[in-house]
């Protein structure tokens, strides 16, 4: 780096302030320095809010006037310091900063040893003297740095600005652009980054190039993201961050969608006060949860189940059963917090009081007292309310419990002379007794009626009773309060009766039998206790039982569900269960549907046909037939083919019309060889005896001919006692006609040709005996011969693949070989030209 600098004579060897020689040697202005790399990227008009912090600093610092906030001296350009690097960015000598930093970490000790209301977590924290950002006790700064930090003990320089390395500061700027700080080493934070980079609104809609310290900027349009809710839009100015909740007002339904409220899009999800109270798994108890969606899930008590203190474990037992105690001892913790119940194992809450004994200190600590602590109750009174308040303390005397302190003198104090009067509770008649004597005296007998109106529903009808002491009797009458079911509570009332007055309740001397009331007063009605007669799940007859009225399980027969499934045409086979019907609510209760019907439709066809329907099981009809059949005409030459629900839908008289194909019959007769000379017809071919055709009719040698026609051949067969049907179609008609004297003499030539014929065939076919060989052995000598020519051709197909392996191994090795030889020589070449190259570069 070259700047125009004047000579810089150092201050450090004077410390007045009013030295004239410096005055003459300072600083010339080093901004344009530190900041050409900046401007010549940003421009030397468009400078940051940064820059002029950093220019304050510089300033400072030329002209003497940066001092130490913590012992406002004066700071050298050759002491070390020490620069906040969180807000302030303020300079302090490193000795002042280190000693601040230690006063600050032990007096938080101190704090906390003394008990001063400081959290933990600020016990090894110190702040910055100026902007109080806090450091952990780890940042203590121990060596001195320039102000980037990459040089330690920084050598002091005239030519560069005091506490810098002189180089560039290369320091990450905010936002965590991935840029860098282009100053040289200065004071204070980095300023923004100049380069431009394209970016995007914050909306996303605009994009455009702005300064990367200030890519993020707003259109000043609608922002139009989608919200959370994913169905409206956010209808603010382009902004930052995340859109706000949607606010759109809207009729939305809870989770287990009971209740309907107008609510805002972003509350859309809420939950309702009605309890669930539908049935668990467990087909026992009810769901306890509020208002929740999805299925209510199996009965908690199905699970591992476990003894009162939780020691062991029970698996497999049912769920309204309760789990045995395992004797061991109960071991929870008090409400002291700090002591275990030495119980054992027991049902309901532990022990109220901890009557162990502890070790108790004084502030100072040298005082040490042993105290039974103690979690009493204390009972307050106001007005007709009675609370109770659980106190933790630690017991030392009566007068520290209560509150109160008593001197206490030996002897037995004097009788009390105060009167005290004794009233009945309406106050009409009343006695006085010597203070002290109140507790041993009987209550006045009054007769005046009781003016406290009783609570339960029998008051207007109820007996009016006498003034008393303490709670007024309970009600006689029978409660007669009518159920949901329609059913009426025969126990007696157990309405709320009214609290009895503390000040006018006398404790019984002696002990009464207690007996056990069947219901608590002011407890609602307990479940009715009615029998009735309830169905099966499956609502079939003659499966009810005789349950009580308020017991809700549902029970299952033995019989099949037997309803009808959704085909219409079977019944289902499952067991007895629950049918899924729709509620009011939109949701199906609790029930399993029937089994799905996967047999193959078995369902006649109409109009009937042989085909089965190629649907599963359905209900309704089934669909049209549209198989193609085949039917042949009456004659047989032709085959049609028609679909099978337009044959079938047709009258017997037409499909034999579509049948005929129209042409001749082409059947034979039955009494003749010819043909039908019919169209194509159902049925026998028509008068088959009366034939037109004409046929030769000969002699029995065949010397004789003549043409008859069909039907007289007919005739002739039967006049003569023979069937025309056993005549084949080459010999019908043969010997009708009588032979003559002329079919002799023919006869005659013919046997003697004949007789002349088959000697000379005899002398040809002389067998030759001599070169005869059986039919075995020529056989044999043809299978040895193939076997030999497969043997051969196994040896030359076994021959033509080695050598074709031997060629494709050869041409791989030389394959390879070239291939390296080739490889080699092109690197060669290469390096060549790569010298070539060189030299013609340096010559």
């Amino acid at each position: 780096m070259t700047s125009t600098t004047t000579p810089y004579l150092s201050s450090s060897d004077s410390d007045s302030d009013t030295d004239g020689a410096a005055v003459n040697h300072r600083h010339t202005d080093l901004s344009a320095a530190i900041f050409r790399s900046y401007t010549d990227i940003a421009g030397a008009s468009s400078a940051p809010p940064d820059l002029a912090k950093i220019q304050a600093f510089l300033t400072s610092s030329r002209s003497g006037a940066l001092s130490c906030l913590i012992c406002l001296e004066r700071i050298r350009p050759s002491d070390p310091t020490w620069s906040c690097t969180s807000l302030c960015f303020a300079v302090f000598h490193l000795v002042c900063i280190q000693g601040w930093a230690r006063q600050a970490s032990d007096l938080s000790t101190a704090r906390a040893v003394s008990r001063a209301a400081v959290s933990p977590d600020h016990l090894a924290f110190w702040n910055c003297p100026k902007c109080r950002s806090n450091y952990p006790k780890s940042l203590i700064p121990k060596s001195y740095t320039c102000y980037c930090g990459k040089i330690e003990n920084p050598p002091h320089d005239p030519w560069i600005l005091p506490h810098s390395c002189g180089e560039i500061c290369n320091r990450p700027l905010k936002r965590d652009c991935g840029h860098f700080c282009l100053l040289l080493c200065h004071p204070g934070p980095c300023p923004a980054c100049p380069k431009f980079v394209r970016t995007r609104c914050f909306c996303g809609r605009v994009e455009d190039v702005k300064r990367c310290g200030f890519k993020n900027f707003s259109c000043n349009g609608i922002c139009s993201k989608l919200l959370d809710c994913g169905t409206h839009k956010c209808e603010e100015i382009c902004h930052d961050g995340e859109c706000p909740p949607c606010r759109a007002r809207g009729v939305y339904k809870c989770q287990c969608g009971k209740v309907e409220e107008e609510r805002d899009c972003c509350e859309r999800n809420f939950r309702c006060e009605v309890a669930c109270e539908k049935l668990l798994g467990c087909g026992k108890h009810l769901c306890e949860r509020g208002c929740h969606s999805g299925q209510c899930g199996q009965c908690p008590l199905q699970e591992k189940r476990t003894c009162p203190c939780g020691k062991r474990v029970h698996e497999g037992m049912a769920c309204d059963v309760a789990p045995p105690l395992c004797g061991d001892t109960c071991d929870k913790k008090l409400q002291c917090g700090m002591h275990r119940c030495p119980e054992r194992c027991h049902r309901g809450p532990c022990i109220e009081t901890c009557r162990l004994v502890v070790t108790k200190s004084c502030k100072c600590g040298s005082l040490k007292k042993q105290n039974r602590f103690l979690v009493f109750k204390i009972w307050h009174v106001k007005g007709s309310v009675r609370e109770c308040a659980i106190v933790g303390a630690m017991l030392v005397s009566a007068a520290a419990v209560m509150g109160t302190a008593r001197l206490v003198r030996r002897g037995v104090c004097a009788p009390c002379p105060v009167m005290v009067t004794i009233s009945c509770l309406c106050g009409e008649t009343h006695f006085e007794v010597p203070c002290g004597t109140e507790k041993d005296q009987k209550p006045p007998k009054c007769s005046k009626l009781c003016h406290i109106a009783p609570l339960c529903r029998h008051g207007s009808i109820c007996k009016p009773h006498k003034c008393h002491y303490g709670a007024c009797p309970p009600c006689r009458l029978v409660c007669d309060e009518e159920y949901q079911c329609g059913h009426k509570c025969k126990l007696r009332c157990h309405g709320p009766k009214p609290p009895p007055n503390l000040e006018y309740t006398l404790k019984p001397k002696k002990k009464k039998s207690i007996h056990q009331s069947e219901v608590t007063p002011g407890s609602p009605c307990p479940p009715c206790p009615e029998l009735v007669w309830r169905p099966c799940v499956g609502h079939h007859i003659t499966a009810e039982r005789m349950m009580v009225c308020s017991d809700r399980a549902e029970f299952s027969c033995d019989n099949l569900c037997g309803n009808l499934l959704p085909c219409g045409n079977h019944y289902c086979t499952k067991t007895c269960h629950a049918l899924r019907s729709p509620s009011l609510s939109g949701r199906y209760d609790r029930g399993e549907p029937c089994e799905e019907c996967y047999l193959p439709c078995q369902k006649e066809r109409h109009p009937t046909c042989p085909h089965p329907c190629p649907l599963q099981c359905h209900s309704g009809e089934c669909p049209p037939c549209k198989v193609l059949i085949k039917r042949s005409c009456h004659c047989g030459s032709m085959v049609h083919v028609f679909e099978c629900i337009y044959y079938n839908s047709l009258p017997e008289k037409e499909q034999m019309t579509v049948r005929s194909c129209g042409g001749p019959c082409h059947r034979k007769l039955p009494y003749c060889t010819h043909l039908c000379p019919e169209k194509c017809h159902p049925s026998q071919c028509p008068s088959p005896e009366k034939c037109a055709k004409k046929i030769i009719v000969r002699c029995r040698c065949q010397t004789l001919k003549k043409e008859w026609l069909c039907q007289d051949v007919q005739a002739a067969y039967c006049n003569a006692g023979s069937d025309p049907q056993d005549a084949s179609k080459f010999q019908f008609g043969v010997g009708l006609l009588p032979c003559n004297s002329d079919c002799r003499s023919k006869a005659k030539v013919a046997d003697m040709e004949l007789q002349l014929r088959k000697s000379k065939i005899a002398e040809k076919t002389e067998p030759v005996t001599e070169n005869y060989v059986p039919k075995r052995r020529k056989r044999r000598e043809r299978v040895q011969e193939d076997k030999e020519t497969s043997r051969q051709q196994k040896i030359i197909a076994t021959m033509r693949r080695l050598l074709l392996l031997a060629i494709v191994v050869l041409s791989l090795v030389a394959s390879a070989y070239y291939g390296y030889k080739g490889l080699l020589w092109l690197s060669d070449w290469m390096n060549e030209i790569e010298v070539q190259r060189q030299r013609t570069r340096y010559s």
